[in-house]
């Protein structure tokens, strides 16, 4: 996987995809404050600001003041056009990032089957953790839970995601970092967790305290 190209597009691909985010919230028409965007939506206070400013600033949405301080927004047409572009935009984004996480997580865990290991978890529940999962399939080893704390509680196909405080509790061989956007935030919470660093998997590159840890996939 070109993951060092994906990497250094990540800053964009992310404001891209909570630029649409915003604009799926707010074609809905309820009102609602920015920090109820902020909550609805999990980003940061200051960034839904930063975000609305430059959506307002483009002719993408307009707002109008209600009682109790409160807005409105609403998409102008032009607003509406951009939603849909970036609706494709993201979807053609997901295609690339599917094929080639499926091909690196299979290379991956048919490197770890050759080398004996039994029993995986993951660590990060989205997109990303959807193809590891499809992926592990194909190979004899045991999946045995997913720890993500923002949605902690959910369903993970079969399984009940779990919170990062339990990951030490699974027995297994090895952790899989499995979210591609959350990946250096992920690999620090398990480090925090007590997990060992030898004990964690990416195919991803991540960046952590000034040093890098390399992508596993491909490796020789």
């Amino acid at each position: 996987m070109n993951v060092h190209g994906l990497n250094g597009e990540k800053q964009g691909n992310q404001g891209t995809y909570k630029s649409l985010l915003l604009l799926d919230e707010i074609s809905k028409g309820t009102p609602q404050s920015q920090r109820d965007l902020s909550k609805k939506l999990n980003i940061a206070l200051g960034l839904v600001n930063s975000y609305i400013k430059n959506l307002i600033s483009k002719g993408y949405i307009t707002v109008r003041a209600i009682p109790s301080k409160r807005y409105v927004y609403y998409l102008t047409p032009t607003g509406f056009a951009e939603k849909t572009r970036l609706t494709y935009h993201h979807l053609q984004n997901f295609t690339n990032l599917y094929k080639e996480a499926r091909r690196d997580f299979k290379e991956l865990f048919s490197r770890l089957h050759k080398e004996g290991v039994r029993s995986v978890i993951f660590a990060g529940a989205d997109e990303s953790a959807e193809i590891a999962y499809l992926s592990l399939q194909e190979f004899d080893i045991e999946f045995e839970g997913i720890v993500d704390n923002e949605p902690a509680g959910r369903d993970f196909f079969r399984y009940r995601i779990m919170p990062f405080e339990r990951v030490k509790e699974i027995n297994a061989d090895f952790v899989i970092v499995s979210s591609f956007l959350r990946k250096d935030e992920i690999y620090k919470r398990l480090i925090e967790e007590g997990i060992s660093p030898d004990k964690i998997k990416s195919i991803f590159p991540i960046y952590e305290n000034l040093y890098e840890v390399n992508p596993v996939a491909g490796e020789k």
